[in-house]
């Protein structure tokens, strides 16, 4: 049966796939290291789940508004005004199924085809690919380890053109664990005000920042920024909520309302018990996110120790999220058995997943060769014996 150009050219999402092949492997009976998944490995905390128990008693079990219920938009609007000082309206909150589905909605919404979206690299997996779903055009600006992983505002106005629509950003991000300096955010800012360009800004990792670091939210640069700024947020991350699949955007109302449309045409509305207990998650107790932080500290901390002490590895220091990205190319060229030799970082996790047991994702998947990703959401017995198992494999 025939299936669309737009989709055979669509890849699979890397992470996903490194994910798969190593159960593949585990279901043989390997004894498989894994840290490819960006997921949290804690529990969702007992009052979320017990607000879903609710909720489900109750018979909130139907359809609901489009983009939400009327008590999580006012809940997403009331965290925001605590955390951040900043006031938004119920109007300009639109509930999705997840950030990646708000994600999605966004770029449906306000690009056209042909239209050109600026992608800091390394960029997360589905950033180019969504783009390119809506039939825009991802230009990729490169960042440097040397600069943290942070885009400048000269290589931000280089990136523009008469065609560019909007710029996604991601701070805390997705591979890097970069969080942006407040100087570098403002002056991003500025460009997009000069530039007339839509700011896409992720924060789904907002909680999750380490010692020495700050978050920023985009919007609080001032009035202009904002109106020229979407916010993409949700739950996954911070209450360790993936599976609940509730992600929201924060945007002018007309955004929303454009939102709205295609989300009732698309998926009629998101998950009815999730979104009540996402209620749960923005209003109730709120020290399980930092038990979870203090938890990735430590591991954080473990791990940049052990990469620091193996031979031929660089990092960019990560302020945020639960990853470490990794310079591996001094070990390209190394003989595998059979006579193979590492020659990307495709080769080189495929050899470290065939050889030492230990699964990572290829850099190749976030627009930056000669670097993989690490993620450290897993118990601190995991860490350990893969940290020493990539010790083994480098030294051999």
């Amino acid at each position: 049966m025939y299936t669309s150009k737009l989709i055979n050219q669509l890849k699979s999402s890397a992470t996903i796939a490194a994910a798969a092949k190593a159960r593949e492997l585990r279901s043989q009976g390997v004894n498989v290291l894994e840290f490819t998944l960006g997921e949290p490995d804690f529990t969702t905390p007992a009052h979320i789940r017990e607000a879903a128990k609710q909720a489900m008693d109750a018979g909130h079990t139907h359809y609901t508004a489009a983009t939400g219920i009327p008590e999580l938009k006012q809940s997403v609007c009331d965290a925001f005004a605590r955390d951040y000082g900043i006031e938004w309206k119920p109007s300009e909150v639109a509930v999705s199924n997840g950030a990646k589905h708000a994600i999605h909605n966004v770029l449906a919404s306000v690009c056209d085809p042909g239209d050109e979206v600026i992608i800091p690299t390394p960029y997360w997996v589905s950033y180019s690919a969504l783009v390119e779903l809506v039939r825009a055009v991802p230009v990729l600006v490169e960042t440097t380890e040397e600069s943290g992983f942070c885009m400048t505002a000269d290589l931000f106005r280089s990136a523009v053109t008469d065609r560019t629509r909007l710029m996604m950003l991601n701070s805390p991000g997705n591979p890097t664990g970069a969080v942006y300096p407040v100087g570098t955010l403002e002056s991003l800012a500025q460009v997009a005000v000069e530039e007339d360009i839509i700011v896409m800004s992720d924060e789904i990792y907002d909680k999750m920042v380490y010692e020495g670091f700050m978050f920023r939210t985009f919007v609080s640069f001032g009035d202009d920024v904002r109106e020229k700024t979407i916010i993409v947020n949700g739950v996954s991350k911070a209450w360790a909520m993936t599976g609940w699949r509730i992600g929201w955007t924060l945007a002018p109302e007309n955004v929303t309302a454009a939102i709205a449309r295609l989300q009732s045409q698309q998926t009629s509305n998101p998950c009815s018990i999730s979104q009540h207990a996402a209620v749960a998650a923005l209003n109730g107790p709120q020290e399980a996110i930092g038990e979870m932080l203090a938890e990735f500290q430590q591991r954080r901390d473990y791990v940049l120790r052990r990469l620091r002490s193996m031979p031929g590895l660089s990092f960019a220091e990560p302020g945020g999220a639960f990853y470490v990205f990794f310079n591996v190319s001094s070990h390209f060229g190394r003989p595998l058995p059979g006579g193979a030799t590492v020659d990307n970082s495709s080769d080189f996790c495929a050899a470290l997943l065939e050889n030492a047991h230990v699964a990572l994702v290829t850099g190749d998947a976030f627009g930056t060769p000669g670097y993989v990703r690490l993620s450290f959401a897993t118990g601190m017995d995991v860490i350990e014996a893969g940290m020493d198992a990539l010790q083994t494999f480098l030294s051999g």
